[in-house]
């Protein structure tokens, strides 16, 4: 959904439904029901708050900032949802770093390799500048979108596949939350056994790797993070 101020007294919404939306409202048996909504600012360059102020800035960001139109891929639709936080003290937001796994930031794969074989544990944690972050903002649970056409997690299967071969999988907390509220997750990758005709039109140009990108994202906080996946 698409959000349009045309500086006129009228609030205009271009909505579209995604794809997976269209196959709901498809089977027309009564199951397809809206219950729930989100609002996503990634158009705004907040940095116009640091350079102009907060009265300046905000003008600039209402009269500059160009609309983005409604898309139908899911995971393209939304990346920067808006959270509402009941703290008028809130100051810090976290974010997540990756603990281990990475090598110079990239994840790398064998992709002759199945699960359970020559597979690499990634770990992620929240992280905070200082203090103690807000309770409401601790992520019990984790989205990850990763290609599945090359890539699978081991002892996970994802919620959704779409039509890009991007697998949407939801990862639970680690039961540890530290004295900051912070929490951790982890998640297994391997490279999954594909033809080499395949692996060779995916094939970065020059080079003898395909490279991924994957993504995890916190459901409370909605920090995010991505880093590089490369099977050889």
């Amino acid at each position: 959904m698409g959000f349009l101020d045309q500086s006129t007294n009228n609030i205009i919404l271009d909505a579209v439904l995604t794809d997976l939306g269209r196959e709901a409202l498809a089977r027309n048996d009564g199951s397809f029901e809206i219950f729930k909504f989100a609002l996503s600012d990634e158009e705004v360059d907040y940095g116009n708050i640091v350079q102009f102020g907060r009265t300046v800035g905000k003008e600039k960001i209402e009269k500059n900032t160009p609309v983005l139109e409604a898309v139908t891929q899911g995971n393209l639709g939304q990346k920067y949802r808006c959270r509402s936080i009941n703290n008028d003290a809130l100051t810090r937001l976290p974010g997540i770093t990756i603990t281990e796994g990475l090598t110079d930031d990239i994840l790398s794969l064998a992709r002759t390799s199945t699960a359970g074989s020559t597979s690499e544990f990634v770990k992620f944690k929240q992280s905070l500048e200082a203090g103690t972050l807000d309770p409401d903002l601790t992520d019990f649970s984790y989205r990850l979108t990763v290609d599945y056409l090359f890539v699978g997690i081991t002892n996970r299967v994802p919620d959704s596949v779409d039509t890009n071969n991007v697998a949407v999988y939801t990862l639970p907390a680690a039961a540890a939350i530290d004295a900051q509220n912070l929490s951790s997750v982890g998640a297994t990758f391997y490279a999954k056994s594909v033809s080499s005709d395949l692996f060779s039109s995916y094939q970065q140009k020059g080079g003898t790797v395909v490279e991924k990108i994957a993504t995890l994202s916190g459901i409370n906080s909605g920090a995010t993070t991505t880093f590089r996946i490369q099977i050889a």
